[in-house]
């Protein structure tokens, strides 16, 4: 356990209000509890999510069919790393870690008890309390957080720089959405959108030794970006014709996996139609407004096996290595990094897009 005396007070967090009303406060420095674990925020990303959050998107807030999931009063951000600074015995047994460790905590922190829960299927835990978002789980854009008793926690190696380390959130995501995909040898693989999440899908898709791996988007600097995680082939979309490119090379069959990383509606028809028939489409964006598509495409047309992936349930440690492992272009990816008190900064170039990959913040 670290010496009490040597941690402050008070310390600075950004605390979401609501809907674009979020400000850097200072409170207390929280307190952890039996078997739970403070940590020092060293960098915490800026996910698309957050920004979503930030506008009010109904998934977060709710609207006419739905109520809100967001709470207020909660300091944001759920993508990070940290040293561990104060812990228990109970703490230092469950997670295997030590004060002085780098560390990083799942996003979701389960409620062990609920059907899911108790089926092993935490990641889809009922009550959903994720860091950033819910006042039982405050986040990491502030100085110092809490990671809960109930939470999962894996040690990072201190090589690997914490802007870096916090990258094995979005990581974990792409990874799971591979895995959903169920990836053979022989397939072509689209993956749409080279951000964050596109990029660890790139990497991941290409760890699983398909025919082909295809990247889609409109940057032509993050199309390269996408060759050095492992694209065979890139395609500009606001050049070429990717219906065109993919049917050329597959003999007019299609593509047999397409995953879906953009979260922009436009990229859910292009993946139906991009698909061979009994292909497959995974979806991991996070959509703003709805989407409507002509489902008969996927029923009547091609019989396409449509699954949904959220979250990076038993990725992590996958996610870890990758990073750890060197190759990826982690400096590439990880863009910017800012001070705490630049958050609004740091969600206008994630609204921006062109500038950024993966912005952090380092309280």
């Amino acid at each position: 356990m670290s010496n009490p005396a040597e941690i402050p007070q008070t310390m600075q967090a950004v605390i979401c209000h609501g809907p674009e009303n979020y400000t850097l406060e200072e409170v207390p420095v929280p307190k952890p509890g039996p078997g739970e674990a403070l940590v020092k925020v060293d960098a915490v990303g800026i996910c698309a999510s957050d920004l979503k959050c930030y506008h009010g998107a109904a998934k977060f807030w709710g609207d006419a069919t739905r109520p809100a999931w967001a709470e207020t009063e909660v300091i944001p951000g759920h993508e990070f790393a940290g040293t561990v600074v104060q812990l228990d015995d109970v703490a230092a047994e469950k997670w295997k870690i030590a004060a002085g460790d780098q560390v990083v905590s799942e996003q979701i922190v389960p409620c062990w008890k609920c059907r899911y829960c108790l089926r092993g299927q935490y990641w889809m835990c009922g009550p959903h309390d994720l860091y950033g978002f819910k006042r039982r789980t405050p986040g990491a854009m502030a100085e110092y957080m809490i990671y809960n008793v109930d939470a999962l926690v894996h040690k990072v190696p201190k090589e690997i720089p914490a802007h870096h380390a916090a990258f094995a959130e979005p990581l974990s995501c792409s990874l799971h959405a591979v895995e959903r995909a169920g990836i053979g040898f022989d397939d072509v693989v689209v993956v749409a959108g080279c951000g964050p999440i596109g990029l660890g899908m790139v990497a991941g898709a290409k760890s699983k030794n398909p025919a082909t791996v295809i990247a889609l988007d409109m940057a032509p600097h993050k199309l390269e970006i996408a060759k050095e995680c492992g694209a065979d082939l890139v395609i500009n979309i606001a050049e070429e014709d990717a219906d065109t490119i993919v049917k050329d090379l597959t003999d007019g069959y299609g593509a047999d996996v397409y995953l879906e990383g953009t979260g922009h509606p436009a990229a859910v028809p292009q993946g139906l139609k991009l698909l061979r028939k009994l292909g497959t489409y995974v979806e991991y964006g996070v959509f703003r407004d709805d989407v409507t598509v002509d489902w008969s495409i996927i029923s009547d047309d091609k019989e396409l096996d449509v699954l949904g992936a959220h979250l990076g349930p038993n990725c992590w440690p996958a996610a870890i290595r990758l990073i750890e492992s060197g190759r990826l272009p982690m400096d590439k990816i990880c863009t910017h990094q800012l001070p705490l008190a630049d958050f609004q900064q740091g969600l206008e170039l994630v609204s921006d897009g062109t500038k950024s990959i993966k912005v952090s913040l380092i309280p």
